[in-house]
């Protein structure tokens, strides 16, 4: 006889058949979801309904089985398929995959959500956040661009915002010293045609205040009238090595002497004093017992002063009245030897640009090979002030050599002294860390100074590298396989702004789905691991990527055609109970 029982076995069909139809619909209109993971629902039998359950077997018999009759099918659960999707190479440097394990972490109002979904955009605030604003998380950097692991925070990427610059640490040279020059015989030697004396025509010397200097045009009187203190001597339009300098001014007050203009001199000019040339002349300003002043430069044609009439130029007062020079020069030797001057720019920390010359003069030739001199200027090397005045202004100009020494070369040329050209360059009152360091390196890998017989007959050296940069905005950035972010500068400089963390569970069927290709925290999932990319058995990160959706639709038309036959059977026990209940009625009328 027909049972009711079968009525609720077929309806249990249909139910468990139309939720597997559910979740099939669900994966195959995700299938072009970015990063989505499918779906399964299992069944299982429902409780069974015990007729008889059996006996053991004895001494007559063998025994008999349980007797029991199912009650149909119900839905033991559902199981996420957290296989890795296809990557999609998009080109977009927001757009991020995870190849291998892991979830991103995204912080919605204060609520840690995770997701395989990288499709990322940058806020207004410059945030990497998910198209439905959650931000996403991982570690920032601090002052030297050093990640900071172990804290989560937004990770921010102030693209046209974020400016750097670097101050030179190394300069590298390439080139080659004539070492078939001709060695130098003596520095350029310039005299200024009018004795320093008193109005008393006695001699001064480098203690006498300039103040007591005699007018040569009118010897009675001194040039330099009291009155009129401060003065300012501008020294304009020298050259050296062919080279014009730039303007310098010293201010002249009651308390200067010779010795502070011959000084003065020697710093404008870039002449390193002291130095015994080779005709017995000394490099430097200097007066002697006649009152007469010579200007003596270093040897080297590229260190040749050239002096005019007009390159001392006297002011005093406001507005400012200029006193006509009476001093005349006339040069007495020119500097020769073989030698080459280079000019390059550094940079300090601020990208100021820093203008240095180096100038090499061949200076010996041994048994055991060359020996040359170098000079280091710089017209913006800066001190505090000059002394006099008292107290002194900021941002003088300082003396323009800022180095000098020798290296030598073997009788092939190679270069003896290895250890680089120190160099440090005063930038006082600008803001800028001070002073500037930096070192010459004239052998550094494949770039290298050798000193040859020239066949042009002429030295040849110029700077090949140097490590500095002026300001530079941030433009792009990339991230790479650990996750870490790295922003590429207008100048050409990269810096690290960041990492992406990863979270890993023990059971990511356990986590809970929240919605928009979310899930947080569930009770079965485990307590997530945050850890760097690549570590702990989380993936590596794919920029410029997407993973795809997993769903495999031939199963999924598979299982389609599966569920819909489940589905019609099961409508057909309802169909056949139905037919054997009429059957039963019509018995009874």
């Amino acid at each position: 006889m027909a049972s009711t029982t079968a009525l609720l076995t077929g309806l249990s069909g249909l139910t468990v058949n139309s939720r597997r139809l559910d979740v099939i619909g669900n994966n195959i209109s995700n299938v072009n979801t970015t990063a989505y993971k499918s779906n399964r629902i299992l069944f299982a039998p429902a409780f069974a309904r015990t007729l008889n359950s059996g006996s053991g077997p004895s001494g007559q018999n063998g025994g008999t089985n349980p007797i029991q009759l199912g009650l149909g099918a119900t839905v033991a659960g559902t199981q996420r398929n957290f296989n890795p999707g296809g990557p999609s190479t998009t080109g977009v440097p927001t757009d991020l995959a995870i190849d291998g394990n892991g979830l991103f972490i995204v912080d919605r109002g204060g609520q840690q959500l995770y997701t395989r979904n990288g499709a990322f955009q940058l806020t207004a605030e410059r945030n990497l956040a998910t198209i439905t604003g959650e931000r996403v998380q991982g570690y920032g950097v601090d002052a030297q661009y050093n990640v900071v692991p172990g804290s989560l925070k937004a990770i921010n990427i102030p693209l046209g915002s974020l400016t750097l610059a670097e101050a030179t640490t190394k300069a590298n040279f390439a080139g080659n010293l004539n070492a078939g020059g001709s060695l130098p015989t003596r520095g350029s030697t310039t005299t200024i045609n009018q004795p320093f004396v008193t109005t008393a025509a006695a001699p001064l010397t480098g203690a006498s205040l300039l103040t007591a200097l005699a007018d040569p045009n009118t010897p009675a009187s001194t040039f330099l009238t009291p009155a009129n203190l401060p003065y300012t001597l501008t020294l304009t339009g020298a050259q050296r090595g062919g080279k014009t300098l730039p303007d310098r001014t010293l201010t002249i007050n009651a308390a200067t002497t010779v010795t502070n203009l011959l000084n003065f001199v020697n710093s404008s000019l870039g002449i390193v004093p002291g130095v015994t040339n080779p005709d017995g002349s000394v490099s430097g300003a200097q007066i002697n017992g006649a009152g007469v002043v010579s200007i003596v430069g270093n040897t080297g044609s590229a260190n040749n002063i050239v002096l005019s009439n007009n390159s001392f130029r006297w002011d005093y007062g406001t507005p400012v009245t200029n006193l006509p020079n009476p001093f005349t020069f006339a040069q007495t030797a020119t500097a020769d030897g073989e030698s080459v001057r280079t000019g390059f720019i550094v940079y300090d920390s601020l990208g100021t640009s820093v203008n240095v010359d180096v100038t090499m003069v061949l200076s010996a030739k041994t048994n055991a090979g060359t020996t040359w001199s170098y000079f280091v200027d710089s017209p913006d090397n800066l001190v505090a002030g000059t002394s006099p005045p008292t107290p002194a202004p900021p941002n003088q100009p300082g003396p323009r050599n800022v180095g000098n020494g020798t290296v030598s070369f073997d009788t092939s040329g190679r270069l003896l002294t290895t250890t680089p050209i120190s160099v440090t360059i005063n930038r006082v009152n600008t803001g800028a860390l001070s002073p500037l360091g930096f070192s010459l390196n004239l052998a550094s890998g494949g770039d290298n100074v050798t000193a040859l017989s020239s066949a042009t007959g002429s030295s040849n050296i110029a700077m090949v590298f140097q490590n500095g940069s002026p300001l530079g905005v941030l433009s792009t950035f990339s991230v790479g396989g650990d996750g870490l972010i790295t922003g590429a500068f207008s100048n050409g400089l990269t810096r690290t702004l960041g990492q992406v963390a990863l979270a890993t569970f023990t059971n990511y069927q356990g986590l809970v789905d929240s919605g928009n290709n979310l899930f947080a925290v569930g009770p079965n999932s485990g307590t997530p691991l945050i850890t760097e990319p690549q570590k702990f058995g989380s993936g590596r990160i794919l920029g410029g990527s997407l993973e795809q959706s997993n769903v495999d639709l031939g199963q999924e038309f598979i299982d389609l055609v599966l569920t819909s036959t489940g589905y019609s059977a099961s409508s057909r026990v309802i169909t056949t109970t139905d037919q054997l209940l009429q059957q039963l009625i019509a018995i009874g009328r």
